[in-house]
């Protein structure tokens, strides 16, 4: 018997990742939930405030960041791991007019540019999908210059164990390539460790509408019915919470983390 080797497994994660995104490129893009939000303005302020003359998209998903940070910036890079996805972006920039928008398939976690490559960066909903959240952060760091801005998006984790288990299981259930959200003190300990100074925190909470936070993943069916089983099931703290709804739809808690490095 062949034992696995880390890198075995995280090749395994990432082929993991493409397969459940690479065929969802299109979905992502025109996902309502992911192409506006008040987060999205935010990065989109902060970029036109900044003007980068070189931005990172980082896990770029449908590219909505991308396409906020093209207008004020000199050049955008986005960043994923599913050449799918990477495609469905280039083809929307180019249709939206963005020749400044350039295309890299990598890992968070091994970038392949030079450090302080970039004077702006922003992730978006991605590094709960990473499989080393602290190297990618510390990528992150290497390839900005100092003192440039970083945002950093995602939906955070409960601080109490019974609201986070359920948290990270229906996660895990509606898409196997999840690893974790992390709280907002574990992010701020990651980026403080990774080299980065965090200046300010913005909350806000999403609804997710059930059919269409399942459809978007094709989770299979199975998996849906376990997801509601969980919700029925649940405790009258985790769906107070959550707000869960009749049909399971309910409410995710995100933050907006501005930081330099």
């Amino acid at each position: 018997m062949v034992t696995p080797t880390p890198n075995d497994k995280v090749r395994d994660h990432d082929r993991n990742v493409q397969a459940q995104f690479g065929p969802r490129a299109e979905a992502y893009v025109a996902s309502a939930v992911h192409a506006s939000g008040a987060d999205l303005d935010r990065i989109a302020a902060l970029a036109s405030a900044a003007s980068p003359l070189s931005a990172l998209d980082l896990g770029c998903g449908g590219g909505h960041v991308a396409y906020a940070l093209a207008p004020h910036s000199g050049t955008v890079t986005a960043v994923d791991l599913s050449c799918e996805m990477l495609e469905a972006v280039r083809a929307t920039a180019a249709g939206r007019g963005y020749s400044n928008l350039r295309i890299e398939q990598a890992s968070a976690e091994a970038l392949p540019f030079a450090a302080e490559t970039f004077d702006f960066l922003a992730s978006r909903f991605t590094a709960h999908h990473w499989h080393d959240v602290d190297a990618g952060l510390r990528q992150a760091r290497r390839v900005l210059k100092a003192g440039s801005p970083a945002v950093f998006v995602d939906v955070i984790a409960p601080g109490v164990p019974l609201l986070d288990t359920h948290l990270q299981s229906v996660e895990l259930l509606r898409d196997t390539s999840h690893v974790r959200n992390y709280s907002l003190a574990e992010w701020t300990e990651k980026l403080t460790r990774a080299g980065f100074r965090v200046e300010a925190c913005r909350h806000f909470r999403s609804r997710m509408e059930f059919a269409s936070w399942t459809a978007r993943m094709a989770t299979p069916e199975p998996l849906v019915t376990a997801i509601r089983a969980l919700q029925q099931a649940a405790p009258s703290p985790v769906k107070s919470h959550f707000c869960i709804e009749e049909d399971g739809s309910f409410m995710l808690d995100m933050v907006l983390i501005e930081a330099a490095a």
